[in-house]
């Protein structure tokens, strides 16, 4: 499977590149018996960063299935319940919540094609991602996905590392399933909202994989 390092990221691992050069340079000037140790912190550091940006790119699971929701992000099912949906469709939904760990894929892709009948960006706390709360009080994105037959609803939502959310997307655009639609840096959690007679493919605590998992299939 072909990698590559992913835009947001080539701004962040070049600063830090030239950073770690100079604390180097001064080390080896002042106490040069200390490089070797310094040396290993230093790539370790500079690859711990780098992995955070990784892209791999993935073949669309199902792509002649019109009606399958694929995982917009990489992750672990932490929430499978029935929901009042405030903000857009006012009424119950069911949400899906991924849970994006340190080192999740971080990239955000496309659940389903259509266009964008709505998008709001929301600023707001950084709470733990797996706190409830989150969902609402988080900096977060609110984006529906209009099919022309079904809209839904995701987020992305900032947690206590990740303080800041890129959003691709804005309202009239038409979308396809599986292309990038943003980045959380350093991860956090992406939530869905289906209609009540979504048929659910995941599990609470089941692993996803952006493009490759099946969420849902819309009846």
């Amino acid at each position: 499977m072909k990698r590559y390092i992913h835009k947001e990221g080539h701004r962040i691992l070049i600063a830090l590149a030239i950073l770690l050069l100079i604390v180097n340079i001064v080390i080896d000037y002042f106490w040069a018996s200390a490089l070797p140790f310094s040396s290993i912190i230093s790539v370790a550091l500079f690859l711990l960063v780098l992995q955070f940006f990784r892209n791999p790119i993935r073949e669309l699971a199902m792509p002649n299935c019109d009606n399958s929701i694929i995982a917009p992000a990489d992750g672990k099912i932490v929430a499978i319940e029935e929901v009042d949906e405030p903000e857009y469709f006012g009424d119950k939904r069911l949400q899906v919540s991924i849970f994006m760990s340190a080192t999740n894929v971080h990239v955000n892709r496309n659940p389903i094609s259509g266009m964008v009948s709505y998008f709001k960006y929301h600023p707001g706390k950084y709470l733990m991602a797996w706190n409830p709360k989150s969902s609402t009080e988080n900096e977060r994105t609110t984006v529906v996905i209009d099919t022309g037959e079904v809209e839904i609803l995701f987020r992305q939502i900032a947690g206590y590392m990740a303080k800041r959310i890129v959003s691709y997307l804005d309202e009239g655009d038409e979308v396809e399933k599986g292309k990038e639609m943003g980045f959380i840096k350093f991860g956090s959690r992406v939530d869905l909202f289906l209609p009540l007679d979504a048929d659910i493919q995941v599990a609470i605590g089941q692993k996803v994989k952006g493009n490759k998992t099946v969420i849902a299939k819309m009846s």
